[in-house]
């Protein structure tokens, strides 16, 4: 079989089933299962494709996965979040649309200390968005931050995705994770700034209301009693990696233990919300390992067949610039984002895009951010954004799923605009992990 025929099996077999709603993992089985028989061997093939998926998930480097999942949900079943939430909104004064920006600046904080983004969006909306909505805030200023920020949280460490974007693309987990701080905090400064622009122009978006005003230590307390403590944890994790004190994985189960020592302190830890975030975690953390599995396979059998090779000599024989060919890769995968949620998305590219970046010289780090910030879009684009229908699902039914998409584009015109930025201006993604790592 040639290796264009291959490439349209692989490739295309796997999209179509993604589109005809088969579940991720269950869509990469069936066409691993098929190119195991048609490329591995028959029987024999089968026999390896058990072999590599085994080792697929047998992978040191994964292990961070289930520890940062493990702290965000520690943190929402315990109830410390809301504590957070509660020590930054008494430092924000008065301000248009005040409350959008105490939930950027709060979401902000809390992706520093979670893992997982959907948690943070269903916390900070089931929270947050019923008062917002009762004070007069127009449904698309409420949900607009809240969603944004909620995708922010794939950019700021601890993350999920990122480890499983370095894990599965071979770029340094360490470095990418610490890549992605200084553009997920020129989102949230840009967030909070267009807010109060945009309620400056439109008052009726956000009505100012009264609010309890602390002074002294009233003001100050939940701030060093709560946000200081938690947010010490994302300095740890980050450090032990910076300094070369721990690696990822060691770094990751400091941030787990950290975060289940504080929830002891506060006197927040139940038998019975320690069951549900290691339920919460299991879950999740099963749902990505099996994903990975297919992952893996997938990018084995697609090299072993030819495709792979194939289409980098394609592309490269087009002559086009180093800067092109990664315009043309963050092009397809906005592309995607709009059908395809985050881990299919890596699934489908990474075995073409990694060999393409190996072969230009390309900066690993640099891409892997703005891989990165391509994902975090995804997570917004109409119709099928993943935190577009986590909104929805926390939302008062007088929210209407127009006014979400109506709600999410101003955000994701900033995200296109930092992708941009980072475009350009590499070091905007680069500088910190050299300076740091």
């Amino acid at each position: 079989m040639s290796w264009q025929a291959a490439a349209w099996l692989m490739l295309g077999g796997s999209t179509v089933l993604l589109f005809l709603g088969l579940p991720v993992a269950f869509s990469f089985l069936v066409i691993n299962l098929l190119g195991a028989i048609l490329f591995l061997g028959g029987e024999a093939g089968l026999v390896q494709l058990a072999r590599n998926s085994v080792g697929s998930v047998a992978s040191f480097s994964l292990t961070p996965i289930p520890l940062f999942i493990l702290m965000g949900e520690l943190l929402f079943h315990t109830g410390l979040a809301v504590k957070v939430i509660d020590g930054v909104e008494r430092l924000i004064r008065q301000v248009p649309g005040r409350l959008a920006v105490v939930a950027v600046v709060a979401g902000t904080v809390f992706s520093a200390i979670s893992g997982s983004t959907i948690a943070t969006t269903a916390m900070l909306g089931s929270l947050m968005l019923p008062v917002m909505l009762a004070r007069g805030y127009h449904p698309t200023m409420a949900t607009g931050p809240l969603m944004a920020i909620g995708a922010v949280d794939m950019l700021i460490p601890p993350s999920a995705l990122t480890v499983l974007l370095g894990s599965l693309s071979g770029i340094s987990i360490s470095k990418l994770l610490i890549g992605g701080v200084v553009p997920g905090l020129i989102l949230s400064v840009a967030f909070v700034i267009y807010i109060i622009v945009r309620v400056k122009l439109n008052p009726a978006l956000a009505p100012a209301s009264t609010f309890t005003e602390y002074h002294g230590w009233a003001k100050l307390r939940p701030f060093f009693q709560y946000v200081v403590p938690l947010v010490s944890i994302f300095v740890v994790v980050v450090a032990s990696m910076s300094f070369g004190w721990a690696t990822p994985t060691e770094s990751a189960a400091i941030g787990a233990l950290f975060t289940m020592g504080f929830a002891l302190c506060y006197r927040a830890l139940t038998f019975h919300n320690l069951l549900q975030s290691l339920r919460g975690t299991a879950a999740i953390s099963g749902m990505i390992l099996f994903i990975i599995v297919g992952a893996t396979t997938f990018s084995q059998i697609l090299s072993f067949s030819g495709a792979s090779n194939g289409l980098v000599e394609l592309i490269a024989g087009m002559g086009l610039s180093p800067l092109a060919v990664i315009a043309a890769m963050m092009v397809l995968l906005i592309f995607l984002g709009l059908f395809v949620e985050q881990v299919s998305m890596m699934m489908i590219t990474l075995p073409i895009y990694m060999p393409l970046v190996a072969k230009y010289g390309v900066d690993p780090v640099w891409f892997g951010v703005m891989f990165l910030i391509c994902m975090q879009l995804g997570l917004l684009l109409p119709p099928h954004g993943l935190l577009l229908m986590t909104m929805k699902g926390v939302a008062p039914p007088q929210v209407r799923m127009g006014h979400i998409f109506q709600a999410v584009l101003p955000y994701i015109v900033m995200s296109l605009l930092l992708l941009a930025l980072v475009f350009f201006i590499p070091a905007v993604a680069v500088w910190l992990p050299k300076v740091l790592v």
